[in-house]
């Protein structure tokens, strides 16, 4: 499958996240879209799109591990990277089942396009 027409969603309350992630997402060739919010990213419309979502672990509101399993209550399975500042939460039982992988921030490019990789290919 062509990377240009896999979108890659970025939910994370940080806004210096939101903004670099995609552009460098776009640098590896996929199209990708930020969200502030859970909830931004579920009133979307764009989980039935999303090939790959990369999710802050710790928000207001709703968080990622709890966006993740409120997606495969309705039916979207959608492999996904959890991202942290916090190292040791990377091995709690919510984030490390079903996660394509999980990343303590700041993490190297490189870090981030294998994790996309892994994501991607396990679909």
């Amino acid at each position: 499958m062509d990377p240009v027409s896999l979108l890659i969603s970025v939910v994370d309350d940080d806004e210096s996240v939101r903004e670099s992630l995609p552009d460098l997402l776009r640098e590896f060739g996929f199209m990708a879209k930020s969200f502030a919010s859970a909830n931004e990213f579920l009133v979307s419309r764009c989980a039935d799109k999303t090939k790959c979502l990369i999710l802050d672990i710790a928000m207001p509101g709703m968080s990622g591990p709890e966006l993740k399993r409120e997606l495969e209550r309705t039916g979207y399975f959608i492999p996904t990277i959890f991202i942290t500042a916090h190292a040791e939460i990377c091995s709690r039982p919510d984030v490390r089942d079903g996660a394509a992988a999980c990343l303590v921030k700041p993490f190297s490019d490189m870090a981030l396009q294998n994790a996309v990789k892994k994501a991607l290919e396990s679909t």
